[in-house]
């Protein structure tokens, strides 16, 4: 493991490579302990590079067996080699061949980077500096080559061979007990996009006919006996396909498509060309194993790498600063594809609660960055919610500004001008400003600027000149490195709603109309006044989250439910119904700490009670908006001296509430979405099961014996793994026998299934009682268990950390104290986990006084520890340093 400091890596200084490699010819040659890797390069100097320049490759614990340049040794004093380097010092200034032989051994290979072993499956993973772990290379996204790769391995052992590209070639190795296949990419890649995957393997397989008729044949590979659960990830993948089409004209480009499912991964998937490799967790279901969100999230996560074929494969990023320009943009197309398929409001409000629960925590501590970093100092660290999801969010709001068709033109510009070229986010925003003829240049300030920004709306009537006044300004905090911020660019979408709930007509003084209800914001401040407003309307802000801004405004509980029930806005309504809850409870949590009752709030009781009632809405819209704010997001809200178990207490508080109040219209709408059909993953029938089991979690609050008896009827006669799931973690909120028998059994039906004992793991870590800490420590020791295993950790731990604020936040410092020890003893062996297992405290700061001085305690333990990994110490130090 690399110990040294982490190096700061700067955009501004970035340089063209000094080496082009034109093709890649790799030959392995498998073998658990000893696999022998021969790389054979076809490099230029490159004509926009200073010349000459000597041949610096990368490695990262490399060993160099064997040295050639054009078909001859080379002599050792011609060259230098390190584990981590290879320079040659004077090489021929014109095109050459070098073949590089290295020694690697994927079994004793713990970090999951470079070629590794998932079981008994050889596997790599070379984003973002993984490839340098197989062979030395420019090791960089802007050069790409073409390559081919011959694979050797045991035909008993490894069956299956399999690498980017099209096949080329099979065949026995003459006199031995091994075979060999060639593959070949005929599409320049930067390394990072090189996979190869070999073992034992299992497959399904359909075909996809493509636009222009061409068929491609589709595969997915798991491990043996898998099969029959990877029917939902093919029927996915043809639909993005099809999307894709439709969309945005893209089309598949090789004969075949591939996904392995393997394990051990430390990411979600990976889009290398031709050959995704999954995290097995999204692409392995069946209804009995698989909840409707795995449905989800299998759906989504086939979708966004198969999308990347185009938005980061044709199209990659020139350096390791515009991964926003693969990764923003894959995941706002995933998301359109997602809200295509299924119920677009819904998804809207998905996706902004994952925004706001992940990236405005990101924004508002330590570990804030642009979308677009000017600085890194470890890239592991910077695969975060602001270069996904805001990343999306930023790709978004150039849809709303431009509109549909000018996007698509911006879109298609870009597929045609940088096809099979390493782009920055100045020419994508470029292809957009030529496509629509306007300016972007503010707009820019999106991918440079940290920070989520705040929108102070104030808006008074006139009823004697019949006019609204809106007062719009914004507000842009100061985030590390960035005290001060210029203006951005901010689209903000707007309605005006009569007392009678209808939608105003938009007429600016002067008499021209708000085109589209859209506001753009591009000053600190701006007043807009609205004529023909005969009565007082009531401003619906922000309309779609037309912006990843926060809107304060002078909008009042009265206002917040009438747009519940009015706003044609679906997504304004879910919000209005949110921030009335979200008020209430950060008033409660303040009357807790000051030792009074919870709060009750009767307009929030009448706007769920409205939307129960109200049978016109979907029940996956009504299930999000009767789903209270979460913890966290109380937290964010209070955002200083934040006392988790207060919060809590608040929170549950209002749960026990609700389940009163609403007694009846809860029962009734349970009862009423029971009647029992064939399990179908589709959106329909989970938004109904998302709503029943929505009513289930509330009426459990009360924690009383018929409660409790029917979330124990309902594990018991579930057909279902999302049923027996929700009930499950309504049991898991009471201390009560039934929850204990309900785990034990749990347990015994699927032992023998890691992924879904991955979720008894999980519930277990989220319980919020004082022997949880006790209880995830014995977990560790579990046979189910392996530190060894990101998926088995991430269950356990992660959710510990991340979901379960008051046991992790315990003001003795011990849930900090149990994840330092995690970390320091994960970090040799599996940096990038250690790194994301400690960004749990990245909010550190906004803790009340006695937690705040434990956590940094715990940080600073890391900080002082020796040998820490550069993935680590980049975190703590983030994490520590003063803003």
């Amino acid at each position: 493991m690399r110990t040294d400091e982490p190096q700061p890596i700067r955009l501004q200084d970035y340089r063209p490579p000094d080496w082009l490699v034109d093709t890649v010819g790799l030959d392995v040659l498998l073998h658990p302990t000893a696999t022998r890797v021969r790389a054979t390069l076809a490099l230029r100097p490159n004509p926009k590079a200073a010349a000459p320049a000597p041949l610096v490759l990368d490695g990262d614990g490399l060993n160099l067996v064997a040295l050639t340049l054009d078909g001859a040794p080379l002599a050792p004093e011609r060259y230098v080699a390190t584990p981590d380097r290879l320079t040659i010092a004077q090489p021929p200034q014109q095109l050459f061949r070098l073949e590089v032989e290295t020694l690697v051994d994927p079994s004793a290979n713990t970090r999951l980077t470079g070629l590794y072993r998932s079981g008994r499956t050889y596997c790599t993973q070379c984003e973002a500096e993984g490839f340098r772990r197989i062979t030395y290379f420019p090791d960089r996204p802007d050069v790409m080559a073409v390559y081919t790769t011959r694979i050797e391995a045991d035909l008993a052992e490894v069956p299956v061979l399999l690498a980017n590209g099209n096949p080329v070639s099979y065949g026995r190795v003459a006199g031995t007990n091994r075979h060999f296949a060639v593959w070949h990419d005929p599409f320049p890649k930067p390394s990072y996009l090189f996979a190869l995957v070999s073992g034992e393997l299992a497959w399904v397989e359909d075909r996809f006919r493509t636009m222009s008729g061409r068929d491609v044949m589709l595969r997915i590979f798991v491990e043996p006996g898998k099969e029959d659960r990877c029917g939902y990830a093919m029927d996915a993948l043809k639909r993005a396909m099809a999307w894709d089409e439709r969309t945005f004209g893209r089309e598949y480009d090789l004969d075949v498509f591939m996904i392995v499912a393997v394990s051990d991964f430390n990411m979600g998937a990976m889009e290398n060309k031709g050959l995704n490799v999954f995290n097995d967790k999204y692409i392995l279901a069946s209804p009995a194993t698989a909840t409707d969100m795995d449905y989800a999230g299998i759906e989504a996560v086939v979708a966004h790498e198969y999308f990347h074929n185009w938005t980061g494969n044709r199209i990659t990023c020139r350096d390791w600063f515009q991964l926003c320009l693969k990764e923003g943009l894959t995941v706002f197309r995933d998301q359109e594809f997602t809200s295509d398929e299924r119920a677009r409001p819904v998804e809207r409000i998905k996706d902004v609660r994952m925004l706001r629960a992940h990236q405005f925590v990101e924004d508002a501590g330590p570990l804030a960055h642009p979308v677009r970093p000017a600085l890194y100092h470890e890239i592991n660290n910077f695969y975060t919610a602001t270069v996904y999801e805001k990343g999306a969010e930023v790709i978004r709001m150039l849809q709303v500004l431009l509109g549909a068709a000018k996007f698509r033109s911006g879109m298609d510009l870009y597929f045609a001008r940088h096809d099979g070229q390493a782009a920055t986010v100045e020419q994508f925003v470029q292809c957009f400003a030529d496509a629509a003829k306007v300016d972007l240049s503010q707009f820019m300030l999106w991918y440079a600027q940290a920070g989520t920004p705040e929108i102070v709306v104030t808006g008074s009537h006139d009823a004697r000149q019949k006019t609204y006044r809106l007062e719009v300004a914004q507000r842009l905090p100061p985030t590390p490195g960035q005290p001060t911020k210029e203006p951005m660019l901010i689209p903000l979408a707007i309605g005006l709603v009569s007392p009678d709930g209808r939608d105003l007509p938009l007429r600016l003084a002067g008499g021209a109309s708000l085109k589209r209800g859209l506001l753009r914001l591009d000053k600190p401040s701006a007043t807009y006044v609205f004529t023909g407003v005969a009565e007082r309307p009531v401003p619906s802000l922000n309309r779609g989250f037309s912006a990843p801004v926060r809107v304060v405004a002078n909008v009042g509980e009265e206002d917040l439910r009438f747009l519940a029930v009015h706003d044609s806005d679906p997504f304004n309504r879910w919000q209005a119904v949110n921030t009335l809850a979200t008020r209430l409870l950060v008033d409660s949590t303040a009357a807790v700490q000051r030792g009074a009752a919870p709060l009750e709030d009767p307009d929030l009781m009448a706007a769920l009670a409205a939307v129960l009632a109200n049978r016109d809405l979907a029940p996956a819209f009504v299930a999000q908006v009767i789903a209270l704010p979460s913890e966290s997001d109380i937290a964010r809200e209070i955002a200083s001296d934040v006392d988790p178990d207060a919060v809590f207490d608040a929170r549950e508080a209002l749960r026990r509430t609700i389940a009163r109040a609403l007694s009846k219209a809860l029962n009734q709408t349970y009862k009423r979405l029971s009647a029992r059909a064939r399990y179908a993953p589709d959106a329909e029938s989970a938004g109904r099961r998302a709503l029943r089991n929505a009513c289930l979690g509330l009426l459990t609050a009360t924690a009383d014996a018929p409660a409790v008896a029917r979330a124990a009827r309902q594990y018991e006669t579930a057909d279902n793994m999302t049923d027996r799931m929700a009930a499950l973690q309504a049991l898991s909120l009471c201390d009560v026998p039934e929850r204990r028998e309900a785990f034990d059994d749990f347990y015994a039906r699927y032992a023998d299934d890691p992924l879904i004992v991955d979720k008894w793991l999980g519930l277990q870590a989220f319980i919020p009682e004082a022997a949880t800490l006790d209880r995830v420590k014995a977990l560790t020791k579990h046979p189910a268990f392996s530190m060894a295993n990101p998926n088995r950790v991430r269950a356990l731990i992660g959710s510990f950390t991340v979901g379960n604020q008051t046991q992790f936040n315990r003001p003795d410092g011990a849930g900090y104290a149990f994840l330092v020890d995690t970390v320091l003893a994960l970090d040799p062996k599996n940096p990038q986990l250690a790194a994301r297992l400690l960004a749990a405290l990245k909010s550190w700061r906004v803790l009340e006084p006695t937690r705040r001085g434990q956590a940094e305690a715990a940080l600073r333990r890391v900080a002082d520890a020796p040998a820490r990994s550069p993935d680590v110490s980049d975190i703590v130090q983030r994490t520590l340093a003063e803003s």
